[in-house]
């Protein structure tokens, strides 16, 4: 009688801890599926207020650069134009974040989509050299060439400087804070899916 009383107990107890270990296992894969949402959220807000800086100095910033300086109409779209296709990938990424669902989808289709967001980021990186280049090439050539008269040594041609150096410097300081910020998502988000694909398997 003892003996399968021990057995009894031996099973309960053995139940029990079954149990527990998946109660654990369930708590675990929460805890990190909520720190990869967290990671998610927080690289789409940084991608959503990159892609609304970019749209303020296209209509608030240039537009006031137009107004207090000699540069033409004509430079002025120019510009304004190729700094809208340079928006391209700036608008790709979120929409590619948009699919990202830890509910609905496995963990390699959101490894394959994380992919496919950093070949995303890799080609705005030339994207972005590119459109800088070629929009200065366009406001030197548009300017030099067809309102070169206008900028003698005088306190607008110094504004216009002034402007251009300002820019560079905020967009340097942004675009190192959003790389760092970036990097670290990332990371984040990477380890959660490795993570996770353990529970999977």
């Amino acid at each position: 009688m003892e003996l399968d009383d021990l057995k009894t107990s031996w099973n309960a107890l053995d139940k029990r801890l079954a149990e527990t270990e998946i109660v654990n296992l369930r708590i675990v894969k929460e805890m990190i599926s909520q720190k990869t949402k967290t990671a998610f959220e927080r690289l789409m807000g940084l991608n959503l207020y990159t892609l609304i800086a970019n749209l303020v100095v296209m209509a608030l910033v240039l537009p006031y650069v137009l107004m207090n300086t000699p540069i033409t109409f004509t430079t002025f779209v120019i510009v304004e134009a190729i700094l809208l296709i340079g928006l391209t990938p700036h608008i790709r990424k979120p929409m590619l974040l948009s699919k990202f669902d830890l509910d609905e989808k496995k963990t390699n289709e959101l490894t394959s989509l994380v992919l496919r967001y950093k070949q995303v980021c890799n080609e705005e990186t030339y994207w972005t050299v590119f459109t800088i280049a070629f929009g200065f090439a366009a406001f030197l050539i548009s300017e030099l060439g067809f309102n070169a008269s206008v900028y003698t040594l005088s306190p607008k041609i110094w504004l216009v400087a002034a402007l251009v150096l300002l820019t560079f410097a905020i967009a340097f300081a942004i675009g190192f804070w959003h790389r760092r910020s970036h990097a670290l998502q990332m990371k984040e988000i990477e380890q959660g899916l490795k993570e996770l694909k353990e529970f999977e398997e």
